[in-house]
């Protein structure tokens, strides 16, 4: 399995749009809204690298009102947390 974090922006005023459309888009888990330099982060998993490469090349960049991305491709995990657990408020 490939891990990684899909860092985006977007065209003015289509955060929560785009973040909408990626959410639906195969091999994406997760997408956050945030603060400061970008303004998406999803988080990406595919079987293969092969998989992850279309993702990012074709699929993600297909996306209307993305205009930039940075992927970081997970190496190795250092936590035997699982996302939701890291994320959550335990409420």
């Amino acid at each position: 399995m490939q891990n990684a974090v899909i860092l985006i922006n977007t065209e003015k005023g289509q955060v929560k749009a785009v973040a909408e459309r990626l959410a639906d888009v195969e091999g994406i888990s997760e997408v956050y809204s945030t603060c400061g330099r970008y303004d998406l982060v999803a988080i990406a998993r595919t079987r293969d690298f092969e998989s992850l490469a279309e993702l990012v090349t074709e699929r993600l960049n297909a996306v209307e009102g993305v205009s930039d991305t940075e992927t970081l491709n997970a190496m190795q995990v250092h936590s035997r947390h699982d996302l939701e657990t890291m994320f959550s408020l335990g409420w």
